[in-house]
């Protein structure tokens, strides 16, 4: 993660942001006085939420390890031709 002064991030702050949305790289900027903080992309922010809601989730931690099993075993849901091609469009 790049770290910026909080005077550097404000004096470029359309290229920063800029650059934190583009290449989806999180912006720490540090003050003199005072915590620092993270600049990230709506998206990004949205997607580490959505992470962390499974992580928390013994029930949907639970279903991963079973479908991970299962796929390891060769034993999980098969579907059809049919619709293997409804799933991929084709």
């Amino acid at each position: 993660m790049e770290t910026v002064s909080v005077n550097r991030f404000r004096d470029n702050l359309k290229v920063l942001v800029e650059d934190v949305i583009q290449n989806h790289e999180p912006l720490k900027v540090t003050r003199r006085a005072g915590e620092d903080f993270v600049v990230v992309s709506a998206a990004d922010w949205e997607r580490e939420q959505e992470t962390l809601h499974v992580l928390q989730s013994s029930d949907l931690m639970r279903q991963i390890a079973v479908s991970i099993k299962t796929h390891t075993q060769g034993s999980g849901y098969k579907p059809t031709e049919g619709q293997l091609n409804e799933i991929t469009g084709v």
